[in-house]
């Protein structure tokens, strides 16, 4: 081990343990950091500038949102609302929150375990770490994930969990989600490195499923289970497709990755004609996907997920571009979503504008005569999209009479958003997590007036700390930082 390499790793656990007076290492069951009370109410956010997402009802520059009981009520101006506990929202845009479509959770605290030289190295770090994870790793990153997401607006996430090393490890993170209270899919897969000719049996869903998703679930119907796999990327086409049986027979909704390295092995075609594709099979990264794959998906409702700082950074199988003019020339629902902090933060502010800055037509390119990617559909990305694509449309992704109170305010007083021209150019152009000043989910407020009040950050500051320091000295010189 190099000498900087022992003296980083003594500062940052010097810093774990300085942060609380604690030792760096904290069992699983001390780690239950119990949320201040958040219960659902009754709620008058009164006077706000209303971004509703839905196209029957559309921007609203001055109304009220009504939530009793975990629903949306009503949405209009001077709305009356017995006994609601008034949120001013004077000076504020309203919105539903964000939903991240595509989030690797379980890495969540490896956000900066790449190289700082030698160019990009997530896959590298990624290798020589994800052996070393324990539950409690898992259940530090997944909650300091949630927290995160929650602070910036993000309200549903499909946490893709493809690493899923054992029954500890899967109970780590459905522990963090029931503390988390954030709406959410729980993607169950795979052993990171598990051997491609090898498959993979799921052996311990069925207890999962009880456990967690059955009549006693402890989860309060806010997560939902999924299964992600390999697909041929990470596995020979033999064992993608007997995974694929077993995943069909379970009922569950799928993921896969596309290669974002050549070559491209997924052939949205021939899975439309084996009956894979559809509106509960979402595929991230395709990026080299061809005409034909595209209009199979157009036809199936086949949902992609686009994580745009990962296509751009990670993808040598097409140009990101290109791809994305494509893939809405082909009609297919676009959602966005963040891969792994190694590579972006989950910032779904930051993935909007990117997203909205990329989609400009390009000069002797197929795009050449598009329009322009507007404002208003990486909105639509940000949350609608991404709503449909996990199978949520009806429950959350726009403030329609009816749905789920999944919530947030973003404040408009403040430099980078002030003054405000058109609202949702506002939020697209300007807007950051730390505009964000009341988010509900379910009707339950999990941050309001710019402080996250549902979860004990010093306690998910000091842990996930722990974590990654002692995952990094595990790694010795495997990695470089």
């Amino acid at each position: 081990m190099t000498t900087s390499k022992r003296s980083f790793i003594r500062m940052a656990g010097a810093l774990a343990v300085a942060a609380t007076g604690a030792p760096a290492l904290i069992g699983v069951a001390s780690a239950r950091t119990a949320p201040a009370a958040a219960r659902r109410g009754s709620y008058l956010i009164r006077n706000g500038a209303v971004i509703t997402v839905d196209r029957a009802t559309g921007v609203l520059p001055r109304a009220d949102v009504w939530v009793r009981d975990g629903v949306i009520e009503k949405v209009g101006p001077g709305l009356r609302a017995p006994g609601a506990e008034v949120i001013d929202a004077t000076d504020m845009i309203v919105m539903p929150g964000f939903v991240n479509s595509h989030y690797h959770m379980w890495s969540a605290i490896g956000r900066s375990f790449t190289a700082r030289e030698g160019g990009f190295s997530y896959y590298p770090a990624k290798g020589a770490t994800s052996v070393l994870y324990s539950a409690e790793d898992f259940y530090n990153s997944v909650l300091l994930g949630c927290a995160e997401l929650a602070s910036g607006g993000t309200t549903t996430v499909h946490n893709w969990s493809h690493n899923t090393r054992s029954p500890a490890h899967a109970d780590a993170e459905l522990r963090a989600h029931r503390q988390a209270l954030l709406r959410a899919r729980y993607a169950y897969g795979h052993v990171d490195q598990m051997p491609a000719d090898e498959v993979n049996r799921y052996q311990d869903l069925p207890r999962v499923q009880r456990e967690w998703f059955g009549e006693r679930s402890p989860l309060d119907g806010l997560v939902h289970l999924g299964l992600n796999l390999r697909g041929p990327q990470q596995s020979t086409d033999a064992v993608f497709h007997e995974e694929m049986k077993f995943a069909k027979a379970s009922g569950l909704p799928v993921a896969i990755h596309a290669p974002q390295e050549a070559p491209n092995n997924v052939d949205a075609l021939d899975y439309e004609r084996r009956g894979y594709l559809g509106p509960d099979f979402m595929i991230a990264h395709y990026v080299p996907a061809t005409p034909a794959d595209l209009a199979a998906m157009a036809r199936t409702k086949t949902p992609l997920t686009f994580a745009t700082h990962s296509e751009l950074r990670l993808s040598s199988t097409g140009d990101a571009r290109a791809a994305l003019f494509a893939m809405r020339a082909a009609g297919l629902t676009i959602s966005l979503s963040s891969d792994a902090t190694s590579i972006a933060p989950p910032d779904m502010f930051e993935m909007m504008r990117f997203t909205w800055n990329l989609g400009v037509p390009w000069t002797g390119t197929p795009s050449e005569k598009a329009q322009a990617v507007g404002v208003q559909e990486v909105i639509e990305m940000a949350t609608i999209n991404g709503a449909r694509a996990m199978g949520l449309a009806d429950v959350t992704g726009s403030l329609t009479e009816g749905k789920r109170a999944d919530i947030i305010l973003v404040r408009t007083r403040d430099l980078n958003m002030w003054p405000v021209g058109n609202i949702e150019t506002a939020i697209v152009q300007g807007g950051t997590g730390s505009n964000v000043d009341t988010v509900l989910v379910d009707g339950r407020i999990l941050k309001r007036n710019g402080r996250l009040t549902a979860y004990n950050l010093a306690q998910i500051r000091q842990r996930a700390q722990a974590s990654a320091t002692r995952i990094r000295a595990a790694a010795g010189d495997k990695l470089v930082f």
